[in-house]
């Protein structure tokens, strides 16, 4: 998987360069929240529960279903009512796609056995065909040697697009201004 703060970063690079010139704060914090949610299946390994099972990690938590209820379920705590100058089938496209964004990530990656991008339908694992990104490690390990060189390593892979995303959002905003 990619470290917790790369999830988030790709969440807020992906609504920073959302057409809206006005992002409520607590949009990109929902974001990134959305974007961080899929790991909370690491408790699978205290429970007892095998990798390769559908609720074990990488497993229903980074399916493409769970991307889009987790989307409507925040969608509907933000914003329960209609609400001028809010679209809310955008913001349920913003919080799935950041949600997704994390799925994708971990396809990336060097590490692990995959993730079920289909569950529950269908619990197979898959990689993406390219893999430049270092496995995080888990735990405490991620304070050592090996979780900076992780962090390095995302910084060419991940964060450098992300702030590339960002300006070329702000490009186009001050562009259509």
């Amino acid at each position: 998987m990619a470290t917790i703060f790369s999830h988030a970063i790709v969440a807020v690079a992906l609504k920073s360069a959302w057409p809206a010139p006005a992002v409520p704060k607590r949009l990109w914090i929902a974001g990134a929240l959305c974007a961080m949610a899929p790991d909370l299946d690491v408790v699978s390994f205290y429970l007892g529960i095998p990798y390769g099972h559908v609720l074990g990690h990488r497993g229903i938590t980074h399916s493409i279903l769970f991307a889009v209820l987790l989307g409507l379920v925040c969608t509907c705590a933000l914003y329960p009512r209609r609400r001028a100058g809010v679209r809310r089938g955008l913001v349920c496209l913003y919080l799935s796609l950041a949600t997704m964004s994390h799925a994708l990530l971990d396809g990336l990656t060097n590490g692990g056995r995959g993730v079920a991008f289909f569950a529950p339908f269908e619990n197979s694992r898959y990689f993406l065909p390219w893999r430049p990104i270092e496995v995080s490690p888990i735990g405490a390990r991620f304070f050592s040697r090996d979780g900076l060189e992780v962090l390095l390593n995302e910084m060419i892979w991940i964060w450098s697009p992300a702030a590339a995303l960002v300006l070329v959002g702000w490009l186009f905003r001050r562009a259509r201004a």
